[in-house]
């Protein structure tokens, strides 16, 4: 298994409090920098690039096992043992690999902070996401791509904090375009991992779940939210938000309130 690209945010001290951070489907771990710089300036934050994302290798396999795996050496690689049990964060489809990874290493996970977390979709829908992405997968310069995230869930997000995004995950690709730095195949064959039935959070892990109210059609299916109601009331706790899918960057203050309770 490849290493993966990964970024280590705040406090130096391997001891210091950690979190493992997960982005989305098509970011990168430098996602994270604002909300330690700007919310959690304390707490060691381990974000690593995902499989086929940002710095890290981009070759296949691309299953959430293999991510799962990869991650679990990330922990094995940047979190000593006297820092463990660690709190993960995941957006999106980091959440899902959350929910995977504490299922495969229940001995290292204290809690779970889900964003918006994407499992179990529609098949449908996720077909027709990932057909559109990939038709549009390049831009013509920083401008049309700019405008392409603020169409895509990025309206409100901070002008600071597109442009860091530009200055750091848009990279040149071919015929004078420009694009992010992600594995079009990468990212199509996870659309295609995103409509496995959901896990559920592992017995006894307190577990946060951030639903974004203006997603529509929802990232977080109605049937997740009513197993963990049926199967794990004393565990889990769901908070709407009323915000679009960029939770990280919309609700930093809920974000970090919700990892500082349970570190």
């Amino acid at each position: 298994m490849p290493a993966l690209n990964t970024y280590v945010f705040g406090p130096t001290e391997t001891t210091t409090p950690t979190v493992l951070a997960i982005h989305g489907l098509t970011g990168h771990g430098r996602r994270w920098a604002a909300l330690s710089a700007g919310f959690l300036p304390d707490v060691r934050i381990v974000a690593p690039d995902l499989i086929g994302h940002g710095r890290s290798p981009w070759r296949p396999p691309w299953s959430i096992e293999h991510h799962v795996r990869a991650l679990s050496e990330v922990i094995d690689t940047h979190i000593p043992s006297a820092a463990q049990p660690i709190v993960v964060v995941g957006h999106s489809f980091g959440g899902g690999l959350a929910l995977h990874l504490a299922g495969f290493r229940p001995d290292v996970v204290k809690g779970l902070v889900l964003l918006d977390p994407a499992q179990g979709l529609d098949p449908e829908f996720a077909l027709e996401v990932a057909t559109a992405s990939l038709d549009h997968w390049d831009y013509a310069d920083a401008d049309a791509a700019r405008a392409a995230k603020r169409a895509e869930g990025w309206a409100d997000v901070p002008d600071e904090i597109l442009e860091a995004e530009i200055a750091e995950h848009l990279v040149g690709r071919p015929h004078g375009r420009v694009g992010w730095r992600v594995s079009a195949p990468a990212a199509a064959a996870s659309w295609g991992e995103l409509v496995r039935p959901a896990v559920l959070p592992p017995p006894g892990i307190p577990t946060h779940v951030v639903v974004a109210d203006r997603v529509d059609p929802p990232f977080v299916r109605p049937a997740f939210l009513e197993a963990c109601a049926a199967a794990r009331p004393d565990t889990v706790t769901v908070h709407g938000s009323p915000c679009e899918h960029m939770v990280p960057f919309l609700q930093p203050e809920l974000s970090a309130s919700l990892i500082r309770s349970v570190l």
